[in-house]
């Protein structure tokens, strides 16, 4: 189909981004890597009067070392985010998911900041945002820019925090530092398809014990879930094998998976259950 007719920005800096955002008024889409709203628009399920590229923003490509945090900016593409040295050495549990992201060709045009703000619980990045506990930056023309946590970002199926006339700048995210195993482990029928569910997981090992976990769940629920009463168990614990898998056991507590085509809600924390174990398992031998 042909996507309805709409206004079509394209400027070239943040403040230019903000100021045709707040002319275009509610009806506006911002457009990132298109990815995800190009098929929205051309199937009609998405008919915006105004699209706000932020291809030419090139201040949002940027990702930067700020001391004890790394700043990714929106507009960095999947491909750059796998492949920056910072990024590998101070936020690896992002460089691994995101290496997970569709297809190449996806990942040389989709873009970091547009999957997070695209707020989809079966996206792999949502869930590995909370479970490192990033910060969002956003910005607009009225009222300048404001902080979310990745626990507050996250309202709704396909739902975030931001503002119709709010864009997302970057993420800010805090370094791990020495001691901590990271890992993403995720369950999907092709290479290209969505996870039928997913486990962001960081494990931090001190003389034979778990000193600290973060495990976060993909397609559990409406958005992503924190997995807080399998990081309760396994603070502490032996480094074994069974540990993990008792833990594991804990994985879907708390949780409401979708039930649909590809799997029922019970399939779900089921698979939760079993690639939380996996997940902690391979983070803490990382």
């Amino acid at each position: 189909m042909i996507p309805a007719t709409f206004d079509y920005a394209r400027p070239a800096t943040v403040e230019e981004a903000c100021a045709a955002l707040a002319d275009a008024g509610e009806d506006a889409k911002v457009l990132a890597g298109g990815q995800s709203l190009m098929p929205l628009l051309r199937l009609r399920l998405a008919y915006p009067d105004a699209l706000i590229d932020l291809d030419r923003v090139d201040a949002l490509k940027e990702i930067r070392d700020e001391d004890g945090a790394l700043f990714i900016g929106a507009m960095a593409t999947h491909h750059q985010v796998v492949r920056d040295p910072l990024v590998r050495e101070h936020a690896p549990l992002i460089a691994k998911a995101t290496a997970t992201v569709a297809d190449p060709a996806v990942r040389h045009r989709g873009t970091f900041g547009g999957s997070l703000a695209h707020a989809d619980p079966a996206g792999d990045l949502p869930a590995v945002a909370l479970a490192l506990d990033a910060t969002f930056l956003a910005v607009s023309s009225e009222r300048g820019e404001r902080e979310i946590a990745a626990a507050d970002f996250f309202v709704d199926w396909m739902t975030s925090a931001l503002e119709p006339d709010e864009i997302l700048v970057g993420v800010r995210v805090p370094k791990l530092g020495a001691g901590w195993g990271v890992h993403y482990e995720k369950f999907h029928r092709t290479a290209q398809a969505w996870a039928i569910v997913g486990v962001a997981c960081a494990v931090r090992r001190e003389r034979g014990a778990i000193e600290g976990a973060r495990v976060a769940l993909t397609n559990m629920g409406p958005t992503p879930v924190r997995a807080t009463e399998v990081e309760g168990f396994i603070a502490g614990r032996t480094v074994s094998e069974n540990s993990f898998r008792e833990a594991g056991q804990r994985a879907a507590e708390g949780t409401s998976p979708p039930g649909d085509l590809h799997g029922s809600s019970e399939y779900r924390a089921h698979l939760a259950r079993v690639l939380t174990a996996r997940a902690l398992t391979a983070a803490a031998s990382s």
